[in-house]
């Protein structure tokens, strides 16, 4: 494991410096942690989405690691109004309504967005380290026999609507665990080292817990996983949505669009999302694909998951 830790950590400081942006979209998670750790001789900023109606567990950590290694934190607390302005957004730039990915890739527009508004050229993120080092947790469930098929399968289809964001707002996007080297090295390390157990609890990620747990803060190091959208407190709009639109009023719109566009909708969040699609770029339905989701219709490319509805699994 030490061969393994140096190696790790000698490809992730040489990517990690070779950005050259100042900003760091940091959300206390170990991914911008290590970022901000190889990069913080720099005193580079760096920038936290909060949402002020919800509730976040991002704040605390971010907080903890900008005191840690003296770095400038800004926390731009958003209003639900804001949010849901860029919701509308972030639906334009990706052309689905997911509501997975709304919900998460919602606050790398607002981070961008902040960029770009506070005369940033580029910012930096964790984007890749979940899929190379199996941080997501249903990977951390999964059997021995499945788990290295799985983390092939999650690489193998792996991709970053925050690059996609970055383009459309004209912020170039750095990520330096999407460097070749780190991905290279990432794909040669065993599963058994990405998934293991410490002190009787099973963790993800868990050769860059090890490889970094003498130079992060102990409750950064083993933070469980928490996706953008528990983090920021996006995963408040689910609530939102069922709190604003009365069952009824849901019911008769989920009925319309399963009998006029051929599209079953999972939730009132979905439907929100739906209607904006709808309004911007018409129905999802693929015609003369081989492979259609279920729910919406749309293409499928090998995959449980309909990257257009989120329906999963399929």
């Amino acid at each position: 494991m030490n061969k393994t830790s140096k190696e790790l950590y000698d490809v992730l400081e040489k990517s990690c410096n070779l950005c050259k942006s100042n900003l760091i979209s940091l959300s206390g998670g170990l991914d911008s942690s290590i970022i901000a750790y190889f990069l913080k001789d720099r005193k580079p900023k760096t920038l936290a989405i909060i949402a002020e109606d919800f509730v976040s567990t991002d704040l605390t950590y971010c907080q903890l690691v900008s005191k840690e290694m003296n770095l400038p934190l800004t926390i731009y607390n958003v209003k639900t109004a804001e949010i849901l302005d860029a919701v509308e957004q972030t639906i334009k730039i990706l052309k689905n309504f997911n509501d997975i990915e709304i919900r998460n890739n919602v606050v790398m527009y607002l981070a961008i967005k902040w960029a770009k508004n506070n005369g940033a050229k580029s910012i930096i993120t964790g984007d890749g380290a979940d899929e190379l080092f199996a941080g997501y947790n249903f990977l951390v469930h999964k059997s021995e026999d499945e788990l290295e098929s799985e983390i092939n399968r999650v690489c193998s289809i792996m991709h970053f609507p925050t690059q996609e964001i970055g383009k459309a707002l004209g912020i170039e996007v750095e990520s330096p665990f999407l460097n070749e080297k780190v991905i290279n090295l990432a794909k040669k390390i065993p599963a058994n080292m990405k998934v293991k157990a410490e002190n009787k609890k099973k963790h993800g990620k868990w050769i860059l817990r090890k490889t970094f747990e003498n130079y992060l803060p102990e409750q950064i190091v083993w933070r469980e996983k928490s996706p953008m959208q528990e983090g920021s407190g996006t995963s408040g709009l689910t609530d939102l949505f069922e709190s604003i639109i009365e069952e009824e009023k849901y019911v008769e719109k989920k009925l319309t669009v399963e009998k006029e566009d051929d599209v079953i909708i999972r939730s009132r969040e979905s439907m929100h999302y739906y209607e904006i699609f709808k309004k911007l770029y018409g129905l999802p339905i693929s015609k003369n694909a081989k492979t259609t989701c279920p729910y919406c219709k749309h293409k499928v490319e090998n995959s449980k998951f309909c990257r257009m509805c989120g329906a999963f699994p399929i």
